[in-house]
């Protein structure tokens, strides 16, 4: 799996947790192993201006996902397509309030938008009340995997 994650936003990332978190999302959705991501994290204005001129709306998002190869979550016993997950941009200065609106800190709510926007590369949405309850609920267990792995690795190097 190719994983790259850029940071371009000014605030002090830690890119390596970034990239760990969506390989395992990425395990999780069965994406094929040489599929390819890149996360860009940018400041306010750049991603209002991606936002802008991609979604037609104006001013600053948290997350902006844009699919290359359209792939889909891989099926038990069946193999993954391979090819371009796609681009996600983030922005720690949204992220930074909401996780402060939220009361869980900027990390986490990068983690959360992470994990939001793979899922948007993977072809969920939340237009519909139905399809937010399924892409929401999947990405609140999706989270909460990772919380169990990682307080497991963090048990394991005691």
């Amino acid at each position: 799996m190719s994983i790259e994650v850029l940071n371009e936003s000014g605030h002090d990332l830690d890119v390596k947790q970034l990239a760990a978190l969506a390989r395992f999302v990425m395990d999780r959705m069965r994406v094929h192993p040489l599929a390819e991501l890149c996360i860009k994290a940018v400041d306010e204005p750049t991603i209002a201006e991606l936002n802008e001129k991609w979604m037609e709306k104006e001013g600053p998002t948290d997350v902006l996902a844009f699919p290359m190869d359209e792939l889909r979550p891989g099926l038990v016993n069946e193999e993954p397509e391979e090819g371009v997950l796609g681009d996600l941009v983030l922005c720690p200065d949204v992220a930074e309030r909401q996780g402060a609106t939220a009361g869980h800190g900027t990390e986490a709510e990068l983690e959360l938008l992470t994990v939001h926007g793979i899922l948007h590369l993977l072809g969920y949405d939340h237009a519909e009340p139905e399809e937010h309850k399924v892409m929401f609920g999947l990405q609140g267990d999706l989270l909460a995997a990772w919380a169990a792995a990682e307080s497991a690795a963090a048990t394991d190097l005691r």
